[in-house]
């Protein structure tokens, strides 16, 4: 009996020591838009478990479910940005609840269908931000974030003016229009060099490099500092809201976007 004692649990310390360590799911959001009748209410049911705002800037911007246009399922997205004429339009749908901190691994990913042939440089399609890391003492919060921003020629790249970092171009993968496209981003979080940011567009590759994809207090502080302001970023820093749609449309056309099928998950 006590050899078998002793197998059992030689077995069980061999399985335990084998096992692969495994990160935590933190957060996981799924929405392809699907609907019991196209009523854009049902996306903000009372228990905050789909999207949580619009964000609506301009007149004449529309948001609403579409059957016509759809990667997969029934229904999809539909948002229409006017162009910009003196106040910056914006068009998007918005998803809190989360918390993606320093060195976790963020994912995100959508089908887009951009309707138009007009020149869309600097159109934003997609906003990761934290606005809690503001310093309150100092008015205008700029909610500081990265953002995904169509280049010339249709290139989509990541921007990351509002955490004081050069955009991250590329010249490989255009974006097609008038079809459905699949972006895949990926982002290791870091407000140093170290980060991990990558772009797929239909399964290519379009940007693999580090770089800082985080506030970074310092260059926050001398920032500021140069215009003689104090500014101290809240900690912990996370980012805590997504935007999805024309998040800004500084262009000088009207621009119609669909979007399904939408993914997000953060692991720790």
């Amino acid at each position: 009996m006590k050899w078998l004692l002793w197998i059992l649990m030689i077995y069980l310390c061999s399985c335990g020591a084998d096992e692969p360590m495994t990160n935590d799911i933190a957060f996981q959001f799924e929405d392809g838009f699907e609907v019991t009748s196209a009523e854009l209410s049902q996306l903000f049911p009372a228990d905050g478990s789909r999207w949580s705002s619009i964000q609506q800037v301009g007149d004449g911007n529309q948001i609403e479910i579409e059957q016509e246009f759809v990667s997969e399922g029934n229904y999809a997205l539909r948002l229409f940005a006017k162009a910009t004429v003196e106040t910056l339009s914006k068009m998007d749908i918005e998803k809190q609840g989360f918390e993606a901190l320093e060195n976790a691994t963020v994912s995100i990913e959508a089908d887009f269908f951009i309707a138009s042939e007009a020149d869309i440089e600097n159109l934003l399609l997609i906003d990761l931000e934290c606005c809690s890391c503001w310093d309150p003492t100092v008015p205008d919060n700029q909610c500081p974030g990265i953002r995904l921003m169509m280049k010339s020629n249709d290139f989509l790249s990541i921007e990351r003016g509002k955490i004081l970092g050069a955009t991250l171009t590329q010249a490989n993968v255009a974006f097609p229009r008038n079809e459905w496209v699949n972006v895949v981003w990926e982002l290791v979080l870091s407000p140093n060099d170290d980060g991990e940011n990558r772009l797929y567009i239909n399964g290519q590759e379009a940007i693999s490099v580090n770089g800082m994809n985080m506030p970074n207090a310092t260059l926050f502080r001398e920032e500021a500092s140069a215009s003689g302001v104090d500014f101290e970023l809240q900690e912990p820093v996370f980012y805590e809201r997504i935007q999805i749609g024309a998040t800004a449309n500084p262009t000088q056309s009207d621009v119609e976007i669909f979007v399904d099928d939408f993914k997000m998950s953060i692991i720790e």
